[in-house]
């Protein structure tokens, strides 16, 4: 995935060229990740998903993975619909709040993220292997810097 730098003056700010810059680097790195998840019949927004309800087992209520996901989107039901008619999570009512549903990973979905532990973790490391350790520490701490603004 070449990407070829787009000349500075073509931007009309400094700011404007590195929001451009950390828009198109989230594509390519969105569809590497794409490349590696969406033959499993799943999309990287499913996989953080699932994730989630696994670190959280044994249940999690689906608006708390609002904090976690990647991008933020309102269509959580429908998410959570896909999820469950592939087999990957199971829902209840939730018995002291109605307005909540519980989410539980299935054995299938455990399985699921087994089979992408590796693949995942490879496209991860190829996609800053460019980079020096120091260096994806700064980007790490930069981005992180960035992103608060909007916490």
């Amino acid at each position: 995935m070449a990407s070829h730098p787009i000349p500075p003056e073509t931007f009309r700010s400094r700011e404007q060229q590195a929001t451009l810059c950390l828009l198109r680097t989230a594509d390519a790195v969105k569809r590497r990740l794409a490349q590696v998840i969406e033959p499993h019949g799943i999309t990287p927004q499913h996989t953080t998903f699932c994730e989630f309800c696994a670190e959280q087992a044994p249940v999690v209520t689906h608006f708390d993975h609002r904090r976690r996901m990647i991008e933020q989107t309102p269509g959580t039901t429908r998410l959570v619909d896909r999820l469950e008619r592939k087999g990957l999570v199971t829902r209840t009512p939730c018995p002291t709040d109605r307005r909540r549903v519980l989410c539980r990973i299935t054995d299938n979905g455990l399985d699921l993220l087994t089979e992408l532990d590796e693949p995942v973790n490879q496209c991860d490391a190829q996609t800053v292997s460019t980079l020096a350790s120091e260096d994806l520490a700064s980007l790490i701490s930069l981005l992180e810097t960035v992103r608060a603004v909007d916490s």
